[in-house]
């Protein structure tokens, strides 16, 4: 990873092309850095001027009085080029181009600039962001190197005054965007670190700047807008270190519709890779997605307040005055997977004293307005949290009278200090800014969306068991030798048949159902007739991929005559299928036990590489898309909760009087089929066992088809 200090945390910064005109970008962004008191020094470069907005100015960069750290360039693109030379040849340590005009662009020409420019950082060793971006802010430094409006602050600080720690950064690909998460996070005294945006990263990518940003003191939690991982190496490693720190990646991930996937191509010249597979990614590594910047910035207030004091479950106390208000937040808690349970009975009885008849303490706690107006807020929080039924506390206030929350100021700030399980309160008014202030002080989270303040505790208690679980001891983990199969995989075409796929994936324990193949109708009979059961009979080519709808399959033959007529009808079926199929043999196989069928399989993401894919079958992949995808390999833990991913989880206990699924056979096969995937991961594009039947409960699972398809340029 390169160092961006220099570019982060300069204490030179050179801007080329300010302009004493607020009008037009290179006089909005001069302006905008001289209404925070940058800690280092600022010099405008103009060729124009001797001085701009009342600065000295400085004909290029190496007139400037001081070396310089960064170079701000907010000139033409075609002029790009000549000042990154000039910025080079003064020893500039860093580059920020705000210019567009680059790769974003649909002609060779932009790419060809693009290029250009990173060609030109590499020789002189610059670190260069952008180019298409809308700068960065760095709040500790007063550092705002943006013609962001958002930053244009008049009537407020950058940073609460109060707030030393939990700050959010924000990294986003879009300007606009990524400073609209500033824009709405800090009138609710969220205390931010850094806005950055990376443009058309030609350079420096969102997760090299998320990399720097974890090592920042300040910094606790980390918002990041992404429309493309250019480097997907970089997203398992960063991941892993925001998880070790205890920094949650929040992060919104654009592409999912085909209008998206052009939006982010087109902006940033981005290719959007499979929502699926980065969904799975961010699921494996600990990453939480946000749906919007609401969202994000109500889940980034909650992971502020309480980094070091998650909650250790998902059980929570309701305390309202409301009971309407109650109710409505106990259902939202319940969609969320937040349970409410009836408080214990000393917990209770030490709430029962401060309410009146009409209360009560069950949970929710409904006090009454009269108990709010004696007793407060913060004390009945309080005693809530106190019980050991309770991971977290949800309060429900109107937030609207800010005398009443005046009045328990002292009581609120020392209960937000020594309370070790969470309390976030929501608002179902607009709260008043006084008491947003006030609450902000004692380092409470107030919420004015019901979904988003029960989802923030659901997710932060997630988040503690996904941290707890990779940070403990590593016990033994199941293993699988590596196996050769080279021979196997080695053939000429592509396909490897079910046979061959069969004889691969054995060594794993794996297809080793009893099996044998048949080149005439009296071997197909013979081969029946030890089985003794009926059989299936495939038809082996790696010309006829998908047997059924060659008519190459017979099911449930059973009887000499009937075995060898149904060899001669699938074998004529599959030759008038394909006149020029390589038909090799007949498969034989017992016909399998009744059971759930699910769909297993192996797809190569173009970035990321082998997935796992687990599916229900039938109409649940084909019409409902019911799949569950990961990075192989997976442990037992991933392919349980792969499981539990799916729609159709219910069937694995059985339904209609069907006996359980033996999920347990399940997911040891699932374990070997991402094993044999990463150990073959150069020779491996695809594979399909469809389906995979799951038997009762104590009874395994049994492969009732194969199939490969290897790589063909590794």
């Amino acid at each position: 990873m390169r160092d961006l200090t220099p570019l982060l945390a300069p204490r030179t910064v050179a801007l080329v092309g300010a302009s004493d005109n607020q009008n037009i970008l290179r006089g909005r962004i001069l302006n905008v850095m001289r209404q925070h008191a940058f800690d280092g020094q600022l010099f405008p470069v103009s060729r124009s001027c001797e001085v701009v907005q009342g600065l000295q100015a400085y004909p290029s960069v190496d007139a400037c009085p001081e070396p310089v750290d960064l170079a701000i360039l907010i000139i033409p693109a075609n002029a790009i080029a000549d000042a990154m030379r000039h910025c080079g040849q003064a020893g500039v340590k860093a580059v920020l181009v705000l210019a567009s005009g680059f790769a974003e662009e649909p002609s060779a020409a932009g790419d060809a600039l693009q290029a250009e420019l990173l060609a030109i950082a590499d020789s002189y060793g610059m670190v260069v962001s952008g180019p298409n971006t809308e700068g960065f802010s760095n709040m500790g430094a007063k550092l705002c190197a943006t013609f962001s409006p958002t930053m244009e602050l008049e009537a407020t600080t950058l940073v609460p005054d109060w707030r030393t720690d939990g700050h959010v950064a924000v990294v986003a690909q879009s300007g606009g965007v990524g400073y609209s998460f500033f824009d709405r996070g800090r009138p609710k005294e969220l205390p931010f670190s850094y806005v950055v945006t990376t443009g058309n990263e030609a350079m420096i990518e969102s997760l090299h700047v998320v990399d720097h940003l974890i090592d920042d003191a300040a910094t606790g939690v980390i918002l990041i807008f992404m429309e493309d991982v250019k480097s997907p190496e970089l997203l398992r490693p960063v991941a892993e270190k925001a998880l070790r720190a205890g920094k949650p990646l929040i992060v919104t991930k654009i592409g999912r519709s085909e209008a998206g996937v052009r939006a982010a191509q087109s902006h940033t010249a981005a290719i959007a890779g499979d929502d699926t597979t980065y969904r799975a990614l961010f699921r494996r590594y600990g990453i939480l997605e946000g749906r919007d910047q609401d969202h994000m910035v109500d889940l980034a207030q909650g992971f502020s307040a309480y980094a070091g004091r998650l909650p250790a479950g998902k059980r929570v106390g309701i305390f309202t005055a409301s009971g309407g208000g109650g109710g409505w937040l106990a259902d939202a808690c319940s969609d969320v997977g937040l349970t409410v349970p009836e408080l214990d009975v000393a917990t209770r009885a030490a709430i029962d004293v401060h309410l009146p008849p009409y209360g009560t303490s069950q949970n929710p706690v409904d006090a009454t307005a009269q108990t709010i107006r004696q007793r407060g807020y913060a004390e009945m929080c309080e005693l809530i949290a106190g019980s050991p039924e309770v991971d977290a506390v949800l309060a429900v206030t109107s937030a609207r009278n800010p005398a009443g929350w005046e009045r328990e100021r002292e009581t609120l700030l020392r209960v937000g200090r020594e309370t070790e399980k969470p309390i976030l309160l929501w608002a179902y008014t607009l709260p008043h800014p006084s008491v947003r202030e006030l609450v902000s002080r004692a380092g409470l989270p107030l919420f004015e969306n019901l979904r988003n303040c029960a989802e923030t505790a659901a997710v932060m208690a997630d988040y503690m068991a996904f941290r707890r679980d990779f940070l403990a001891p590593t016990s033994v983990k199941e293993s699988l030798p590596r196996r050769s199969v080279a021979d196997i995989l080695a053939g000429p075409t592509s396909i490897v048949c079910e046979v061959d796929a069969r004889r691969a994936l054995a060594p794993y324990g794996i297809c080793s159902e009893g099996t044998a193949l048949a080149t005439s109708a009296e071997e197909a009979v013979a081969a029946a007739a030890l089985i003794e059961r009926p059989v299936v009979l495939k038809v082996q080519s790696p010309n006829i991929p998908h047997k059924t709808e060659a008519g190459a399959v017979a099911v449930g033959v059973k009887g000499g005559p009937e075995v060898a007529a149904a060899f001669e009808r699938i074998v004529a079926s599959a030759r008038a299928y394909d006149t020029a199929a390589d038909i090799q043999s007949v498969l034989v196989q017992p016909l399998a036990d009744d059971g759930l069928d699910v769909i297993l399989g192996i797809h190569r993401d173009v970035q990321f590489g082998p997935m796992l894919m687990l599916g229900l079958g039938g109409v649940f992949v084909e019409v409902l898309d019911d799949v569950a995808f990961a990075p192989v390999p997976v442990d037992r833990k991933m392919a349980q909760s792969m499981i539990d991913d799916l729609r159709g989880v219910a069937l694995f206990v059985g339904a209609r009087g069907a006996p359980p699924a033996d999920r347990d056979a399940l997911v040891d096969i699932m374990i070997r089929l991402s094993q044999f995937a990463a150990d073959h991961a150069d020779r491996i594009d695809e594979i399909d066992l469809n389906p995979v039947r799951v038997h009762a409960q104590g009874d395994g699972v049994t492969v009732l088809d194969a199939l490969i398809v290897k790589r063909s340029a590794p």
